[in-house]
This record gives C-alpha cells, structure tokens and sequence, in this order.
C-alpha cells in the first residue's frame, strides 16, 4: 500500500512562519545608515608634483645662471644683492614723500588705473564694433582695409598724438592704451560673428526675430570664446604699452619708477621692477584665463 506524503502548502508556511518584530523591521536600515563611511581618496602627489616642480626648477635655473654670470661683476647686481634690495622695497611699499618719490606699490596702482581706464574704453568701443563688422558685409569691406592699416602701428607713435590733443600725460597714456589694445577685441569678435553658422541665422530669419534677439540669444553666446581671446590679447598688450608710455610722459606709474631708478644708477630697483612688471602681467593673464573658462561651453 502506498502511502500518500502531504506537503504544506506555501500558504501555510507563511501562516506559521513568526511574523517580524518592529525591532527586526527596523535594524536593517539601520544597520544601513551606520554603515562605515569609505576611506576618503589619497591625493594625487604625483600629479601635483609634475604641476608644482617643473616651474620651480625653470625659475632656480635662471637664478643660477644670472648667480655663475654677475659672480664677479661690480656693476651688475647678484641675485642676493637684488633680493635685500627687495626686501627693502617690499618693506613699506605705500610711502609717499612728495609727488615724485612714491613706494612702488602707488606706482603700480597707478598704472592699473591707467590700464583699466584705457582697456575699458577699448572694450566698450571695439565689442560692439567687432560684432557689427563680423554682421554686415558693407561694414566689413568698408573698415577692413583702415585697420589693416592701423593696426600694425607702433603704440609710441600714438603718444605724441595724444600729447597734442589731451596736453596732458595721463589722458596721453590712456589714448596710447586704447588705441593699442582696441584692434585684437575688433578683429577677435568679428571673426566669431562671421564663423557662426549660418544655419542658426536662417532659423532666426523663419523665426522673424529682431536684430537685437539675434545679437543676444544667437550671436553672444556663439562669439564668447572669440571675444575673451580678443580680450586677453588686449590686456596684455595695454599693460606692455602703459610701461613705455609712462617712461616717456612721466608723472606716477611703475615705467615712470624704471625710468627714475635710471637716472639714478639703481640697477637692483630696475631688476625688481622687471620681475613685478611680469608677475603683475601674469595675473592678469591668469585672471582672464579662469574667466574664460568659466564662460566655456567645450567639454
């Protein structure tokens, strides 16, 4: 006789199966939450040196050679002759002793001044101008041929025109300034309106949008990489033409500083304006770069 095995149904099972206390229900998220955190990242020491070392031993190396090269020179000054010297300087940069006999932290303040004053005009002058010449053809055949013309003209060779003009040395320097750094935001932005596609002006013309729409929904952002160039060119161009001009015109600013140290025989103050020329510049530059790529739409 064979006999018949009965298996428990599955609802059985889960009929006599202890149903789960809240303390059970509840330990498992909690256990989740109190999960230990993991290990934070170790930082990448070697990427940071391959950033940090090389530009450090670049500037030991010109230390070395200007150290072995004015070794037994009297009239050029070492490297530690040239740093007590700045030490000296650095220590009250902000004296004033009469108009002409300022620290060399007025000097260069006041030649940012004269920057900002001459690239602010250029820019508010030449992006719009850029963008109307990069917009219309006629304007384009009509100013191409003047600043081809005048671009290429040395910065000095303006001074003395605003000399006549503004008879005044300030005024003359911030017309050298504009004059000079103008034409690389012109040309700059002219020629990203003219390399957007034309495809997006089509649909802006099926669309019958205005010009200004056209200018800033379609053309702005399209040119914003063009223009930035443009504007980094012209600061440091502005910032190489103020030190020149303010040689030649005087008055307060880091060239007329130079130019005094010349005439009086300090060689080391000379070096330390060179060496604050360059870092002021290369802030500046640094300063744009991280504003373009802010601005920067790439991947």
């Amino acid at each position: 006789m064979v006999s018949a095995v009965f298996h428990p149904s599955v609802a059985e099972h889960r009929a006599q199966a202890p149903a789960a206390t809240p303390a059970a229900a509840t330990a498992a998220p909690a256990a989740a939450v109190a999960a230990p955190p993991r290990p934070a990242a170790m930082p990448d020491w070697r990427g940071l040196a391959l950033k940090v070392l090389p530009p450090l031993f670049g500037i030991a190396l010109l230390v070395a050679i200007w150290a072995v090269a004015t070794a037994g020179s009297s009239s050029f000054p070492t490297p530690a002759a040239t740093f007590d010297s700045a030490v000296e300087v650095f220590s009250d940069p902000f004296y004033r002793n009469g108009p002409n006999d300022q620290g060399i932290g007025w000097n260069v303040l006041n030649s940012l001044q004269h920057v900002a004053l001459g690239f602010g005009l250029a820019a508010l002058a030449g992006i719009p101008l850029g963008f109307m010449i990069g917009r219309f053809a006629v304007l384009n055949r009509m100013l191409t041929p003047l600043i081809s013309l005048l671009r290429p003209v040395s910065p000095l060779a303006w001074l003395p025109i605003g000399l006549l003009v503004f008879q005044s040395a300030n005024p003359a320097a911030i017309w050298t300034i504009f004059i000079c750094s103008i034409w690389p935001m012109i040309i700059n932005t002219a020629v990203g309106v003219q390399r957007v596609p034309q495809d997006y002006l089509n649909v802006a013309r099926v669309l019958n949008l205005s010009e200004w729409k056209v200018i800033t929904r379609i053309l702005f952002p399209a040119v914003l990489p063009y223009m930035l160039t443009g504007v980094r060119l012209s600061v440091g161009t502005a910032w190489l033409v103020i030190v020149a001009a303010e040689m030649l015109t005087g008055g307060i600013g880091i060239g007329f500083w130079v130019w005094d140290e010349w005439n009086n025989l300090n060689v080391h103050h000379i070096l330390i304006a060179i060496f604050v020329i360059g870092i002021v510049g290369l802030l500046l530059e640094q300063a744009l770069v991280l504003v373009a790529r802010r601005f920067s739409f790439e991947d």
